[in-house]
């Protein structure tokens, strides 16, 4: 039996033998930036919704959308996209919240601000989701509201697997003990 296993090996890896070898890959190819962020423009718009406020997603997805667009053309064809334009946005979401930061100066009177936007939820959580530190805020608003696995969330924060769980996990901690415990 293992005689006729070894000869039929052997026969069908020569030239006139009767097996086909498997074609090579396909390189794949990256789609047209239109199409590209026909797919991922909601799930950005949400999370940057999430992290920076409706009032400020606007200028944030802007610019996520400009940067994918300068870098588009010197990406490897095995990219991941969606990891990719991910980080892109979650680095616009912190670059806005440091200058935020830096922006804010007293004044005497408040000026009026926009109506806020119709947000899922209740809108403390929401606060309190946005009053946490920027790589906790990412990792929360990454894993539950997008709802993507901690291997993209820590691709996308910049960090570990482990550190984009701890993140998260601190980050629940902290949205419990402003929200009072209530929250689950």
């Amino acid at each position: 039996m293992a005689a006729r296993v070894t000869e039929r090996r052997a026969r069908d890896l020569t030239p006139g033998g009767s097996a086909t070898f498997p074609q090579p890959m396909e390189r794949v190819v990256i789609p047209p930036f239109s199409v590209f962020l026909e797919e991922h423009r909601s799930l950005v718009y949400r999370f940057l919704a999430a992290t920076v406020g409706r009032e400020h997603a606007d200028d944030c997805f802007q610019e996520t959308f400009l940067s994918a667009l300068k870098a588009y053309p010197r990406l490897r064809p095995d990219s991941n996209l969606r990891a990719w334009v991910m980080t892109i946005a979650t680095n616009k979401a912190m670059d806005h919240g440091r200058r935020a930061s830096k922006a804010a100066l007293p004044v005497a009177e408040v000026p009026e601000r926009p109506a806020p936007g119709d947000e899922d939820g209740d809108p403390a959580v929401w606060a309190a989701v946005r009053d946490l530190p920027p790589l906790q805020r990412a990792a929360v608003v990454h894993r539950y509201v997008l709802d993507l696995p901690y291997a993209e969330v820590a691709a996308a924060i910049g960090t570990s697997e482990e550190a984009a769980r701890a993140n998260a996990y601190e980050g629940r901690k902290k949205l419990r003990a402003a929200l009072g415990g209530t929250q689950g």
